[in-house]
C-alpha cells in the first residue's frame, strides 16, 4: 500500500530580487515527501536547497523574495496562500526546522530549557511544571546528559553538538509531522556527526514523522535517506532511491559530487571536480605505494625542519564566585618531528587539542612547557622582533577567510601588504607584479585585483586566503580546518591547489582537520590527538588500514561510508 503524501511541491519557482528585477533562482521543483520517509536534498551552495525548505516554511526574505509559480501542499492545503498568522500556527507545531549553525540559531542571552520552553508555551495547554518535565525528557530523548543542569544553561556553556541537540529537542517538542533538518552536521565532529544521524534516525523511527534532510555531502545523506533529490542550479536533476542514486548515478553532476570526495581505497593524483565531470575529463591517475614510497624515502632522509619535544599548554581558570584556580592541560606533553616536503595530519574531536597545538607552533599562544626547535633554534625563547621575522617562515591559512580579510581592502592589496611588511620586492610595482602572479597560480588572476572580499564565493576566498599565505614564500603553513566550510567540489579544488603548491614551492604542511577521509588524502603521516596527548602516529595508509587504539578505531568507524 502505498504511504500518504504528506508534503507536494509543485513546479515551485522562487525568484530573489537582483538591482530592479526579480530573477529565478530556484524553477520548476517538483516533489513529493511521504508519511513516515526521509528524503534527502542534496547539491552545493547556491544550488537552492536552503532557500526551497525556507519556502515551505513560510520564512523567505518578503522584500526581496517571491514565490513566482507554483504551489506546496501540506495536509492538502496550499501553504502559499497562508498569511504570515496562519502560519504561525503551523510552524514548530507541525512543520519544524532544524537549522544549520546553531550558535546563531540559539539565543545566547537566554537559557537553553527556556528556549525549547517556549515553543511548547506557544502550541501547546501544559502548565508551567508539565512543560518544564516534558524539557527534561525531551533532553533525555535526544541523549544529552545531565539534563537538569544542562537546562539552566546558557549555549556558549555547551559544546558544539549539544547545542545541536538542544535544536534537535526544540525541533520536536511539538511532535512535528515534517522536521527539515538543513545541513544540521556541518562542522562537527566525525563521531558527533554519526551520533546526530544516528539519533534522527531513531527518534524518526518511533515518531513515524517525515525528515527532509538537507546536505551538500552525498555519502552522508545515503546513510539517513530512503529517496534522494540532487538540486543544481536551481533545478533537480535527478532523483531515486537513495541505494541507486549513490551505486548508479545518472547525472554527471550526481557522478561528480559523489567522485570529488577524497576515497578512503586509494589516493588520486588529483581529486575530479564538478567542472571535469561536467566537460567529460575526469580521469585521474593514482599514486602507487612505490611512488609514495621513493617519495617518502627522500622526505625522511633529511634533518627534521620542526621538532616538537616535550610540550605542554596549561590553562588557569577559576571555579566558582570565590573558588580556587585549577588547571587544564589543552596539550599533555606532545612530541613528534616534521621533515621539509611532508603533510602531517593533525586530527582528533572538538577540544582535543589540535588548534592549540598549532597556535603554540606559530607562536600565537606560548606553549607552558617543551621546545619547538624549527632549522635547529628553540623558537619559544625567542623575543618580540624575532617572532616577527619567523612569520614569513611559518605561516597560517585560517579556516573561515572572510572574516580574516578586512572587507574596506581590495584583495591585491590584501595580498601585498604582507609583502611590505617584511620587505619583500623593492617597491609596489613590482609587489603588484608578483600578486598578479600568484593570484593567477591560485587560479584567479588579473581581473580579480581590485576586488573587495564580499564580491568573492567561499571557495575563491579560500584561494585568496591561500595567495595571501603563499606571498610570503614561508617553509611552513598550518592549515587549521582551511577546507571544512567548503563545498565537496570546492574543497577538491582547493586540495588539488595546495598539493599542487606543495610540488612547485616544497612547502611543508601540517594540516588540521575533524574530516578524517581529507586528512588520509592530503597526509604523508597522521598523528591522531584525543585529550591533550597523541594518542596514535603512523603513516597515513597504516593508520587507517591497521588502527591500534580504540580512539582511532572509532573516528575511523564514524566516517560516512556511502
Amino acid at each position: 500500500m502505498e504511504k500518504k503524501v504528506l508534503l507536494a511541491v509543485e513546479q515551485l519557482t522562487i525568484s530573489f530580487k537582483k538591482e530592479k528585477e526579480f530573477v529565478p533562482v530556484v524553477r520548476d521543483l517538483t516533489y513529493q515527501l511521504h508519511e513516515n520517509e526521509i528524503v534527502g536534498i542534496v547539491g552545493e551552495s547556491g544550488s537552492g536547497k536552503s532557500v526551497s525548505s525556507l519556502a515551505v516554511m513560510g520564512l523567505l526574505p518578503t522584500k526581496i523574495s517571491k514565490i513566482a509559480n507554483g504551489t506546496i501542499f501540506f495536509n492538502d492545503f496550499d501553504m502559499t496562500e497562508l498569511s504570515e498568522k496562519e502560519f504561525q500556527k503551523v510552524r514548530g507545531k507541525d512543520i519544524a526546522m532544524i537549522f544549520q549553525e546553531p550558535m546563531s540559531s540559539l539565543n545566547p542571552s537566554l537559557k537553553c530549557g527556556f528556549q525549547v520552553e517556549e515553543i511548547l508555551t506557544r502550541h501547546t495547554s501544559l502548565s508551567k511544571n508539565e512543560i518544564k518535565t516534558e524539557v527534561i525528557s525531551l533532553f533525555e530523548k535526544v541523549k544529552l546528559t545531565n539534563p537538569e543542569e544542562l537546562f539552566n544553561k546558557y549555549p556558549h556553556q555547551i559544546s558544539g553538538g549539544q547545542k545541536q541537540r538542544v535544536m534537535i529537542a526544540m525541533a520536536i517538542a511539538c511532535k512535528p509531522k515534517i522536521l527539515i533538518a538543513d545541513e544540521p552536521t556541518t562542522a562537527l565532529d566525525v563521531t558527533v556527526q554519526k551520533e546526530i544521524i544516528q539519533l534522527l534516525r531513531e527518534l524518526q523511527q518511533e515518531t513515524k514523522m517525515s525528515i527532509l534532510f538537507i546536505s551538500h555531502d552525498l555519502s552522508l545523506v545515503s546513510e539517513i535517506a530512503n529517496r534522494v533529490l540532487v538540486m543544481y542550479k536551481g533545478e533537480i536533476v535527478e532523483q531515486g532511491k537513495s541505494k541507486a542514486i549513490f551505486e548508479n548515478p545518472q547525472h554527471n553532476y550526481t557522478k561528480a559530487l559523489i567522485s570529488s570526495r577524497p576515497l578512503l581505497e586509494f589516493r588520486l593524483k588529483r581529486l575530479p571536480t564538478i567542472q571535469d565531470f561536467l566537460n567529460d575529463r575526469s580521469k585521474s591517475e593514482i599514486v602507487t605505494a612505490e611512488e609514495r614510497k621513493e617519495n617518502h624515502e627522500k622526505i625522511y632522509a633529511q634533518a627534521p625542519l620542526l621538532e616538537v619535544k616535550n610540550v605542554e599548554k596549561e590553562y588557569l581558570s577559576t571555579v566558582g564566585l570565590f573558588g580556587k584556580k585549577c588547571s587544564f592541560k589543552a596539550v599533555n606533553n606532545v612530541s613528534f618531528k616534521i621533515y621539509e616536503g611532508e603533510t602531517v595530519g593533525l586530527v582528533g574531536e572538538s577540544g582535543c587539542g589540535k588548534s592549540t597545538l598549532g597556535n603554540a607552533i606559530l607562536q600565537l599562544d606560548k606553549a607552558t612547557a617543551g621546545q619547538i626547535i624549527y632549522k635547529g633554534n628553540d623558537i619559544t625563547k625567542l623575543n618580540k622582533d624575532e617572532i616577527r621575522k619567523l612569520r614569513k617562515e611559518i605561516q597560517l591559512i585560517f579556516q573561515d577567510p572572510y572574516s580574516s580579510l578586512n572587507p574596506r581592502i581590495p584583495i591585491g592589496k590584501a595580498i601585498m601588504e604582507p609583502m611590505k611588511v617584511h620587505g619583500l620586492y623593492k617597491n609596489d610595482a613590482e609587489r603588484k607584479v608578483k600578486t598578479i602572479e600568484i593570484l593567477e597560480r591560485v587560479g584567479l588572476g588579473e581581473a580579480f585585483f581590485n576586488r573587495y572580499p564580499h564580491e568573492f564565493s567561499g571557495g575563491q576566498r579560500q584561494r585568496i586566503g591561500i595567495a595571501r599565505t603563499i606571498a610570503l614564500q614561508p617553509k611552513l603553513i598550518v592549515c587549521d580546518e582551511s577546507v571544512s566550510a567548503l563545498d565537496i567540489s570546492v574543497q577538491a579544488q582547493v586540495l588539488n591547489l595546495l598539493n599542487e603548491l606543495k610540488e612547485n614551492f616544497g612547502f611543508t604542511y601540517i594540516f588540521i582537520s575533524h574530516d578524517l577521509a581529507v586528512v588520509k588524502y592530503m597526509s604523508d603521516q597522521v598523528l591522531v590527538m584525543n585529550k591533550g596527548k597523541i594518542e596514535e602516529m603512523a603513516d597515513a595508509d597504516e593508520l587507517y588500514a591497521h588502527p591500534k587504539s580504540e580512539y582511532t578505531k572509532k573516528l575511523i568507524e564514524a566516517i560516512p561510508k556511502g
